[in-house]
């Protein structure tokens, strides 16, 4: 089943009062390109976060975003620093010495001294962290997938009812060309018997100019090899691997086929023919794009 490129994910999971939320949207893209925001605290775990994604994900450009919340009390420690306390404790009973001051330090006083007394945040064991962004990261990039897959059902169905009209367009193709032969030929006959009158018609002077008319228009090689890329596009629009760029690259060589068809024409509704293939599989390469 094909994905589509455009797509969008949200997972929240809450243990232990601690909650991470992760949610993802994409767009189209040549490769694979993800933009992640989380807490700095998180940043630890990019790498791992980049290479679990890449199981479920291929193409497009990718905005994953990523909130963590610690709603515990015990997530903040204050920490006593002894050795600044003593030095700020051995300046000030210098400076009452030497001014012959009173020491009227105090405990409180002594606290409010810049880094004797300071607030850290407890970390976190990894490994529990970890399990936590995992289980976020699982449910945020399964709904991703469903919602690709079930916008890539659209497309599979819209491209397949496109092709089968580029399919129904080439075989108008083909039952054309021989009836513009036949009427250049009358034509072609027509046209001498105008200028000869009652003398005899050379017919193997026809037959050359048929065989100089015919080749310069036919289109069979073009034909087949479009419903050949057509009937590819089909098989392939079937698998179950990234077929993006393979279908880019198929539309590409069809298009070239119908500029070639019309560049043969020579006849009104071969023409018209030709440019309405052309127009369909413009369209059906701008649904491709949206294929991952």
């Amino acid at each position: 089943m094909i994905k589509s490129m455009t797509g969008f994910g949200h997972c929240e999971v809450t243990e232990n009062q601690r909650k991470i939320t992760v949610e993802m949207k994409s767009v189209n893209h040549r490769y694979l390109d993800l933009n992640i925001k989380m807490p700095k605290k998180l940043n630890f775990f990019e790498a791992a976060i980049r290479n679990f994604m890449k199981d479920y994900i291929q193409r497009g450009k990718v905005d994953v975003y990523v909130s963590y919340e610690d709603m515990s009390e015990d997530t903040m420690l204050v920490k006593y620093n002894s050795a600044i306390a003593a030095e700020y404790l051995k300046q000030l009973t210098a400076m009452a010495e030497e001014f012959n001051l009173e020491n009227d330090i105090r405990v409180g006083a002594l606290s409010r001294y810049p880094e004797v007394l300071t607030m850290e945040e407890q970390s976190m064991d990894e490994e529990e962290l970890w399990s936590l962004l995992e289980k976020a990261l699982k449910g945020a990039c399964e709904q991703f997938v469903e919602t690709r897959v079930r916008e890539g059902q659209n497309l599979y169905n819209d491209l397949m009812d496109k092709l089968t009209h580029l399919e129904e367009n080439v075989a108008k193709v083909e039952e054309r060309s021989p009836e513009i032969l036949a009427e250049y030929r009358q034509k072609l006959y027509d046209k001498v018997s105008e200028l000869l009158g009652d003398k005899q018609i050379d017919e193997g002077r026809i037959a050359t100019e048929l065989v100089i008319f015919a080749d310069k228009i036919c289109t069979d090689e073009e034909t087949v090899r479009l419903k050949s890329h057509i009937q590819t596009t089909k098989k392939t629009l079937n698998e179950t691997e990234s077929i993006g760029r393979k279908l880019d690259f198929i539309a590409q060589e069809m298009n070239r086929e119908a500029n070639t068809i019309l560049s043969k024409a020579n006849d009104l509704t071969v023409s018209n023919i030709a440019i309405d293939l052309k127009t369909e599989i413009e369209k059906v390469r701008e649904q491709i794009q949206n294929i991952e």
